[in-house]
């Protein structure tokens, strides 16, 4: 009987709320359609698309310690608004700069990539990926460079005494 008396309030409470409740249509507010609406346009445009000047960049021989840089260009050839919303390298010695604009259909913009081979020795490649508004959602451009390791700046005398000679 105890069931049949909680299940009997529990649908009576449920159903008082549901009733007093707004509906969802009159909480929508006419402003945020209208975004929606030109969002919904952009999008059927048709996604950017990017075509690179070059998706790889070979600095060669560097000493250690030397920045370096490059620039990638990139060319919208989609329909809509390009839109990278970051750019981050595979390292920290690996900093890229991008456009915080939009991009339009037809329109270039430049990806600034500076290395620092600080600390770096022999063959190093690094890549930056571009969160975008394409299709595939990320870019990839990668950079590659050999840094050369000086040699050691101490050079032993033969004809000088070493230290623990000088103590015997």
């Amino acid at each position: 009987m105890k069931k049949v008396v909680f299940i009997t309030v529990a649908l009576a409470t449920l159903t008082f709320a549901s009733c007093t409740k707004e509906s969802a249509s009159a909480k929508v507010k006419a402003e945020n359609v209208k975004e929606a609406e030109q969002r919904d346009a952009a999008i059927n445009k048709g996604a950017p698309i990017i075509e690179w000047n070059k998706t790889e960049h070979d600095f060669g021989n560097i000493n250690q310690g030397d920045k370096v840089e490059t620039i990638f260009t990139l060319t919208n050839v989609g329909e809509g608004d390009l839109i990278v919303t970051k750019a981050k390298g595979s390292c920290g010695c690996t900093v890229p700069q991008w456009p915080r604009e939009a991009i339009a259909p037809g329109k270039t913009a430049d990806i600034k990539v500076v290395f620092n081979s600080r600390g770096k020795k022999n063959k190093s490649t690094n890549t930056i990926t571009l969160t975008t508004n394409t299709a595939k959602g990320s870019e990839v451009v990668r950079i590659k460079a050999f840094v050369k390791v000086p040699d050691s700046k101490t050079t032993v005398d033969k004809n000088k005494p070493m230290i623990n000679d000088q103590l015997n």
